[in-house]
């Protein structure tokens, strides 16, 4: 698992630990995320399958792609397809994707980058993995996170951000036993470069056997815990999670997650995601590719997807 690292992790800034008066999340619910197919076949795991959406606001759903060792001619897309009314924030962990959309945003991302789109008003775009990959196989593992965007926002105009693995905040933990990624957001004053129309934090944590990290939260934030390899534990109680679990946790001032001392060779450490925002606490309209507040709205984005008001493939 590459994404972005460092050498010597005790050249990075340090998180504080939590202080006197700080209080611990708990974990409110662990859930085991299903299986299945996305796109033109490629392997997903529906990280909150099973979370309520009043837990996630502001985000709506996650799939980890992969990971996934392809046979050469395996790899596989997206065909086109519209969004409306929300973020798709696509972090590729190992491999190759390339995106393109109907507004001319896109571009290739690979190991450690991001793809953040703006679907607002309404666009088309299309994922898929480079000719040069399809013929070669290889491996492929890596996160699409949609993000709602707020009532006023929804009809915002597409944007899309390439956020470089380069550019990620790198930072640790005070016995430098964990690398944290803020990819958006800010943790213990160190912001990330993702631009955000939803206040949130976008993390991703490497924890070495037996390390724990101790992540200091905004108290307005939900906060979500998703392990995308290895085991260890979360919350000050140490609730077992594993590989496709996710962990609800309720307010406080920090998160706590371990790392098993033993981990299994294929996944020598223990890797997670941790999201949280501020809870729009609005309406949710939602079928397939749209994302609104009433269905009135979602009926309106058929017809304008279906008369070509989203633009032309490219």
């Amino acid at each position: 698992m590459p994404a972005i690292t460092v050498d010597d992790l005790t050249t990075l800034a340090r998180i504080r630990r939590p202080g006197l008066g700080d209080q611990p999340r708990a974990v409110r619910q662990i859930t085991t995320a299903p299986q299945g197919y996305e796109g033109e076949g490629f392997p997903v795991r529906r990280a909150f399958a099973g979370i309520d959406l009043r837990d996630l606001d502001p985000f709506i759903m996650m799939d980890q792609m992969g990971e996934v060792e392809y046979a050469p001619g395996e790899p596989k897309g997206t065909p086109w397809h519209p969004h409306r009314g929300f973020e798709t924030v696509t972090y590729i962990i190992d491999g190759t994707f390339d995106h393109q959309d109907s507004h001319g945003g896109g571009g290739t991302i690979t190991n450690g980058d991001t793809q953040w789109m703006t679907a607002g008003s309404g666009l088309l775009h299309i994922e898929a993995p480079p000719e040069w990959l399809v013929q070669s196989g290889g491996l492929f593992h890596g996160l699409q996170l949609w993000v709602n965007l707020p009532r006023a926002e929804k009809r915002t105009a597409p944007a899309y951000q390439d956020i470089r693995g380069g550019a990620v905040r790198l930072l640790t933990t005070d016995d430098a036993g964990v690398l944290v990624r803020v990819i958006a957001g800010v943790v213990d004053g160190h912001p990330g470069p993702g631009s955000t129309h939803t206040p949130m934090t976008f993390v991703h944590a490497s924890l070495e056997p037996g390390a724990r990290l101790e992540l200091p939260w905004d108290v307005e934030f939900n906060a979500l815990v998703y392990v995308l390899n290895g085991h260890g534990t979360v919350g000050v109680d140490g609730r077992p999670i594993r590989t496709g679990q996710a962990a609800v946790l309720g307010a406080g001032d920090y998160l706590t997650v371990a790392a098993d001392a033993v981990q299994e060779s294929r996944s020598p450490r223990l890797d997670v995601v941790v999201l949280g925002g501020r809870p729009l606490r609005e309406p949710i309209a939602w079928a397939g590719p749209f994302v609104m507040n009433t269905r009135a709205e979602v009926l309106e984005a058929y017809q304008d997807y279906q008369r070509g008001a989203f633009g032309q493939p490219g």
